[in-house]
């Protein structure tokens, strides 16, 4: 069996990897191409180009990487008339991959859309091209199977795939107990794995820091970079601050552990701060074109998985035009502050993750692909 996947950001890459290693599991020999990153090529699949180095929000970065996404929606026609698939699954990442669906759909190869894109939140218009392009859609949050179903496609609630790697997660105890060994309440910085995100958010969360140290002069900070380029961007941010601040590269997990508390923005890693239930602000600075475009589309009350998830304002959440560090600053300073208000947050967050944190989606996912494609083929036969 031949399957094409791509995702095109680091939380793609991520659930791709994941998916892979399930696949093959229950697939042995199969085939795997497609776009994606370094730990999807690490898991076995055969790179056509590393998309994931191209992840863009919004329509300014978009437009930067315009002719790089259209060379390879080339590429992936090429292959699938080289070598067709027999199936393609998407990770997240619409746009892109509304162009990869509807070529795949115009071969005849069966589509499968894996952390499909929130249409109940946005954009509902496009469920036309959902409908045309795509033949079954995998969900990970609870509510959305049944919004696809109601608009006419095959969906299936599989759980969030997030949670499969939190389960597996390896943690530095030797990093852990050499923070822990130091005196101080630990604030979690979180600014994103997007350049874009680090450069947007980064300066409002140095600015809160200092506010909180001078309610709370016991504070120090942890700043989570996702790779060296953005370790060195926050470096230079924080030139001559004098605020007590560690930047580290690949310790998210760790960072989190060692939280009372967290700013961070918006994105699968809220998934992770709710599953140690560490109470968060979530923070994303836009313009005021993405303001205006967020008005007149967005059809929710909340962008972050966990209020969305627990259908509440749950960790205060913040989308200023404006930087807003004031915002940021206060919820932190009373968790800090008033042990009874961290721990009733904390209450609502483990309750909620009680519910929800159910590791096992790639596996389920995998296992719908497998048993969906083997039926196909025996029908055909």
């Amino acid at each position: 069996m031949r399957l094409f996947i791509s995702a095109g950001e680091p939380s793609g890459d991520l659930h791709g990897s994941n998916l892979i290693t399930q696949l093959r599991e229950r697939i042995p020999g199969a085939q795997i191409v497609g776009f994606g990153g370094e730990r999807m090529a690490a898991a076995g699949c055969d790179l056509l180009y590393p998309l994931c180095q191209h992840s863009a929000m919004f329509y300014r970065e978009v437009i930067k990487n315009y002719w790089t996404y259209y060379r390879m929606v080339r590429v992936a026609r090429l292959s699938f008339d080289a070598c067709r698939p027999d199936g393609v699954v998407l990770i997240d990442f619409p746009g892109f991959h509304w162009h990869i669906a509807r070529n795949a759909h115009e071969l005849g190869i069966p589509v499968f859309y894996f952390v499909p894109p929130q249409l109940w939140a946005w954009g509902g218009w496009r469920i036309g091209k959902m409908r045309r392009w795509v033949d079954h859609v995998l969900c990970t949050l609870p509510f959305e199977w049944e919004w696809y179903n109601q608009r006419g496609m095959t969906a299936q609630y599989l759980g969030h795939p997030y949670f499969d790697e939190l389960a597996t997660q390896r943690i530095d105890q030797a990093f852990l107990g050499e923070q822990r060994s130091r005196p101080g309440r630990v604030v979690a910085i979180l600014p994103g794995s997007r350049s874009e995100e680090v450069k947007n958010n980064l300066p409002a969360f140095l600015t809160a820091a200092r506010q909180i140290q001078s309610s709370v002069p016991e504070a120090r900070f942890l700043v989570a970079s996702f790779n060296e380029r953005q370790r060195q961007h926050a470096t230079n941010v924080l030139l001559n601050s004098g605020l007590p601040v560690e930047l580290h590269v690949g310790r998210t997990p760790e960072i989190i552990r060692l939280a009372d508390a967290c700013m961070s923005v918006s994105g699968s890693v809220g998934l992770e701060l709710l599953n140690q239930a560490v109470p968060t602000v979530v923070y994303y600075q836009i313009t005021l074109l993405q303001w205006l475009l967020r008005k007149m589309a967005l059809k929710i009350r909340w962008v972050s998985l966990i209020n969305l998830l627990a259908g509440e304002e749950l960790v205060p959440e913040l989308v200023p035009i404006r930087p807003d560090s004031r915002g940021i600053a206060a919820p932190i300073i009373r968790w800090l502050t008033d042990a009874r208000a961290r721990a009733v947050v904390r209450a609502k967050m483990i309750e909620l993750r009680d519910r929800v944190a159910e590791p096992g989606a790639c596996g389920r996912a995998a296992e719908y692909i497998k048993q969906t494609l083997q039926q196909q083929e025996s029908i055909a036969a």
